[in-house]
């Protein structure tokens, strides 16, 4: 079902989409703009889903048991150590 709706259009956007459509890429204005809105969809879905991830992820950050600046720094080291004699390299 389509519905009609007036647009405004700066004359850059105008002069794009005209572009498209007069190059044969899309079959009208309505096209262009509908596969536009798509998009933005699209991408606002995705970052609907990214950011519900990450604030799951924090949330499960939050409920683990945390880990002292100083314990942090004995991994950190202990990691570099390790990759060092992995690679064969010295102090």
């Amino acid at each position: 079902m389509s519905i009609k709706s007036s647009i405004s259009l700066t004359e850059q956007q105008d002069a794009f989409a005209r572009s498209l459509v007069e190059s044969g890429r899309y079959s009208s204005m309505s096209s262009v703009l509908q596969q536009g809105l798509e998009l933005l969809r699209q991408k606002t879905e995705i970052e609907a889903a990214e950011t519900a991830a990450l604030r799951e992820l924090v949330e499960q950050r939050l409920k683990a048991p945390s880990v002292s600046a100083g314990e942090m720094e004995a991994r950190v080291a202990a990691m570099i150590e390790r990759k060092r004699l992995a690679l064969g390299v010295d102090r």
